[in-house]
């Protein structure tokens, strides 16, 4: 290919790029220029995970207390408060920004007989408990959701264990369905204390603190080895 060949071939792509400026009114990106970087695709769902099958986000059953809370992300706020040093409050931005992210294969076993295994990606509760500074008499972590939810747990539930606040399950960012912004990921524990919507941590020296369902006769710890009633 001569010089001439390839000085009419570079003015061709210049006159191409110029036309689709004026018909588009944006500068044309000539595929594999690298120009501005790789366009951000939606995530798609995972449905294995190191040879392992995973359910789909779509396998579980609606059954809160008030139906999917849709929650303006932008007006959204997580307060972790009570018995601490001080009240933390964070935007969804801020919570992502600040503490480390882990992902975690685990199964939610519903009271209604049915069960889903999801890799779910979050933050520990535990990073956001101690951000805080919990007073030495805390010994109960309740969880308060925007539909007005509430379930409790041990302190201890959460430094003993990496219990994730999930954002994402299967590689994509939860459903509201599924309780975005903030799912619990209460591993070995009935379904009913994988709390949704989450937007409230309080620090307690309450231990006899019962939630929604608690209060109706489901068992306080929700353990999966035993009865779900209490």
């Amino acid at each position: 290919m001569n010089n001439r060949t390839i000085f009419v071939i570079l003015l061709l792509v210049v006159i191409v790029a110029a036309s689709l400026f004026l018909v588009f009114g944006r500068p044309a990106v000539i595929p594999g220029s690298g120009a501005g970087g790789p366009t951000a695709l939606g995530a798609v769902e995972v449905r294995s995970y190191k040879g392992a099958d995973l359910s789909s986000v779509n396998d579980f059953r609606e059954n809160s207390i008030q139906g999917p809370q849709h929650v303006n992300i932008s007006d959204y706020r997580m307060t972790v408060n009570g018995l601490a040093n001080r009240t933390v409050v964070r935007t969804y931005d801020e919570i992502l920004a600040k503490y480390p992210h882990y992902t975690k294969v685990v199964t939610l076993h519903c009271v209604e007989g049915w069960d889903a295994t999801i890799l779910w990606e979050g933050v520990l509760v535990r990073d956001i408990i101690a951000d805080a500074g919990p007073d030495p008499r805390v010994n109960t972590v309740i969880l308060t959701a925007r539909d007005g939810y509430t379930t409790s747990f041990p302190l201890a539930y959460f430094y003993d264990r990496d219990i994730l606040l999930a954002y994402r399950m299967n590689n994509v960012t939860m459903p509201a369905e599924r309780g975005y912004p903030f799912e619990l990921v209460a591993e070995d524990k009935w379904g009913y204390k994988w709390i949704k919507w989450v937007e409230k941590i309080e620090l307690s020296d309450d231990p006899s603190y019962r939630g929604y369902w608690e209060m109706r006769g489901y068992s306080n710890t929700g353990d999966l080895n035993k009865s779900m009633f209490g």
